[in-house]
């Protein structure tokens, strides 16, 4: 429960005129019968009388507030245009790119949730990579998830020099456990094929600093704040994935 409901909470019992900005509140979200004529104390004993109001409408609301910010989402999508999420300069693509579907994926590899997703995306890859246009966009959030995101971020990007074992090397490292270090990526990239002294000389591009800071302004634009997000045929969908979640977005009309 949050520090806003836990007031709520304690206020009830404080006074009528708490109670009745409450009621008002449900009766708003249509929680209340809104046709009763309630004085102030009736008001109170209503609420003390049927508590669970309370859950009901910190349901309500937060329904209300994930309903907003879709909606928002979507709108800043149909402003930005799909082309941007398939810049070549940011993002990492894949498939035909006449391809009617469409897959974008913002993550980092420290992300825990990137990686339980992991599963499923390597999944919908092997099944559809002649039949979708993929788009992989590095999006570390160290403040979340560590320094070693960027790292990760910068070796991703200067591995895409080297496309051919490009999507092996992702699938590589978002499969690791623990924190991302300099020897588990080289690690991966030997076992991946990449040439290691290619890579380490490409991670210390300065562009891969402008490309990160692109992603993260597209992500801003897009209202994205967090990893994984993904949008799938233009249908954006944030948090860990399976499999049937995937199926479902694919249900979706695109847009």
């Amino acid at each position: 429960m949050t520090g806003q409901w836990k007031i709520v909470f304690a206020g009830i019992f404080g006074g009528a005129a708490l109670a009745l900005l409450l009621v008002m509140g449900a009766a708003a979200l249509g929680l209340f019968p809104q046709k009763s004529v309630l004085d102030s104390k009736q008001l109170h004993e209503y609420l003390l009388n049927h508590p669970e109001l309370i859950v009901e409408m910190q349901v309500k609301l937060q329904q209300n507030a994930d309903d907003a910010t879709e909606h928002a989402q979507q709108a800043a999508l149909r402003k930005i245009g799909a082309k941007a999420f398939f810049d070549p300069r940011i993002a990492f693509l894949a498939g035909p790119a006449d391809a009617k579907r469409t897959f974008v994926e913002f993550y980092d590899y420290d992300c825990p949730y990137c990686r339980a997703s992991l599963p499923a995306v390597k999944k919908f890859y092997e099944a559809h990579r002649n039949d979708t246009r993929f788009s992989f966009i590095e999006f570390p959030i160290p403040q979340q998830h560590g320094p070693g995101a960027v790292l990760a971020a910068k070796a991703s990007l200067a591995a895409r020099n080297q496309p051919k074992s490009f999507i092996a090397f992702h699938f590589a490292l978002m499969g690791e456990e623990g924190a991302v270090t300099e020897q588990m990526i080289f690690d991966d990239a030997v076992k991946c094929g990449l040439d290691v002294a290619k890579l380490k000389a490409d991670m210390a591009d300065p562009a891969l600093d402008l490309a990160i800071a692109d992603a993260h302004k597209l992500a801003l634009r897009a209202k994205i704040d967090g990893t994984p997000t993904f949008l799938i045929n233009g249908h954006l969908r944030p948090g860990a994935v399976d499999d049937n979640d995937l199926k479902d977005m694919l249900k979706a009309k695109p847009v």
